[in-house]
Parts: C-alpha cells; sequence; structure tokens
C-alpha cells in the first residue's frame, strides 16, 4: 500500500528544523529512500513518521517491507509481556516510545502532539504479537 500526498502538503511536513533532524539522526534508523522524519518509499504520507526497533534484530525500520529489503532475515513480533521495551521512534522530535505507550497514544506522539498514521494499526500484527 502506498500513501500519496501533492507536493505542497509533503513540503509543509518535511519542512524539518535542526534540532528535530538531529534527534532522528542519533538512531540508526532503516529503510528504502529514507527521510529525515523516517518517511520511506513503502510509505510516505505526511502522517507516516515512525520507525520501529523491530525483535529480530534491535535494528529501527521504516516498515516492514524496507525490513524485508534490507534485513536478509525473517520478522519477529514483540510479545505483549516486552510491550514495555522502547521500540517506537517517532520521525517529528525522536522521542523513543514504548509499544505500549505508542499502543495508546491515540495516534499522536506523546512528547510533541505530531500525528502518526491511524491505518498503521492494520499492520499491528507484524510487529506487535499477542
Amino acid at each position: 500500500m502506498r500513501h500519496d500526498c501533492d507536493e505542497s502538503v509533503r513540503d509543509e511536513y518535511d519542512r524539518d528544523d535542526k534540532a528535530t533532524m538531529n534527534a532522528v539522526a542519533t538512531y540508526d534508523v532503516r529503510g528504502v529512500d529514507l527521510d529525515a522524519q523516517t518517511r520511506c518509499a513503502h510509505y510516505h504520507s505526511p502522517l507516516d513518521i515512525i520507525a520501529i526497533k523491530m525483535k529480530c534484530c534491535g535494528v529501527y525500520y521504516a516498515c516492514k517491507d524496507c525490513h524485508q529489503v534490507l534485513a536478509g532475515h525473517a520478522m519477529e513480533a514483540w510479545p505483549q509481556q516486552e510491550w514495555n521495551q522502547r521500540a517506537v521512534l517517532c520521525g517529528a522530535c525522536g522521542h523513543d516510545l514504548t509499544i505500549a505507550e505508542y499502543m495508546a497514544s491515540d495516534y499522536a506522539c506523546p512528547a510533541c502532539n505530531a500525528a502518526f498514521n491511524p491505518g498503521c494499526r492494520n499492520h499491528y500484527h507484524f510487529y506487535f504479537g499477542d
């Protein structure tokens, strides 16, 4: 699934200040055509601004598809008893959320209030197990 937006909307959301870029840049985030807020070739709407630390390798990826292309191994979902782990990175401010914090966030970063894509809930089963 691709999320497209017109250039004027994308330009509005791509305006990063130095502090935000530095906060996210301190993490090793991997992805195909990754931008400064962790959008990738697969998911690049204004709301696609999280990266997820993969349980299998401990590396942040922009999405499951980027992991599939770049990692060279199968994904593993985080079991619910480990949802206290910091594994979701806000691409807007660099806040590292626990999985539980992300799941309860109502699709916005608790640190900077940047909106997250509510459509990501359709992919939770790939990242977060029962």
